[in-house]
């Protein structure tokens, strides 16, 4: 059991260090990530601000858990692209025809995309700071936001695992992430769920995004979290089960 373990991490490291190799040979694809969100949160700040209604007089506070999200749910679309260039490639049976240990492909892949996200999120708040963002959040609060961040990376991430193993075109391995950056603007990412019309507000105050947004700019502001942090984590964890099975399953077909 040692031995395979051994194996599983050593393989594990070198399948990361060569998808890291990739991102920072092309860094423009976490510039592109990075500055779509950057330039909607310059948008509502100094041009919609002032006409949103949030119940603050610091907006960029209100927004950036949304801004991270939409970020987040850019930066996948990338690992469903890599993923769909290797299978093409036929990297995939190369890797298999070596004694190492198959699903460290995926994981590769995978933690890359935690990695690249992470910095985008570190830039988009440096962003926010110079925008006048201020936290009175304590150590253990922020180690609550990166934990919730971390996992709905992990829980898009497989989902992109998903896309690009079964994609037939480099469009539809990244065409998934549509609907999902959409999601935060129909949430409370933006404005008050109370200002939305009724069909419109009970979607809002009960898709994953909403509660996830939530817990972010509780924990950040220092507020009490109640029980949206429990569904953020109950919305991340079962995305997160339910990806990396089907993910996987669909790795596996491609081995037959």
């Amino acid at each position: 059991m040692e031995t395979v373990k051994k194996h599983f991490f050593s393989d594990m490291s070198v399948m990361l260090g060569r998808s890291l190799r990739h991102i920072l040979r092309s860094m423009d694809t976490i510039i592109t990530v990075t500055i779509m969100p950057i330039a909607f949160m310059l948008l509502f700040v100094y041009v919609f601000g002032g006409a949103i209604q949030t119940g603050t007089d610091n907006y960029v506070n209100y927004l950036l858990p949304g801004i991270l999200l939409i970020a987040i749910a850019s930066g996948i679309s990338y690992t469903a692209y890599r993923l769909f260039i290797d299978v093409q490639r036929g990297i995939f049976e190369r890797f298999h025809s070596m004694p190492i240990s198959r699903s460290t492909l995926l994981w590769g892949h995978v933690l890359t995309s935690l990695v690249s996200n992470t910095i985008s999120v570190v830039v988009i708040i440096l962003v926010a700071l110079v925008m006048g963002f201020r936290s009175p959040a304590g150590i253990l609060s922020w180690l609550g936001v990166a934990g919730i961040l971390a996992l709905f990376t992990l829980a898009l991430t497989w989902v992109a695992a998903i896309a690009g193993l079964s994609a037939k075109s480099v469009d539809g391995a990244s065409a998934f992430s549509y609907p999902i950056i959409f999601l935060p603007f129909i949430s409370s990412a933006f404005v008050p769920t109370q200002s939305m019309p009724t069909v419109v507000r009970v979607f809002a105050e009960n898709q994953p995004v909403t509660s996830i947004v939530e817990a972010i700019r509780a924990l950040l502001l220092d507020q009490p979290v109640g029980n949206e942090i429990w569904v953020a984590l109950a919305w991340c964890v079962g995305v997160l089960l339910v990806a990396y099975i089907l993910a996987m399953r669909v790795y596996n077909n491609k081995r037959v």
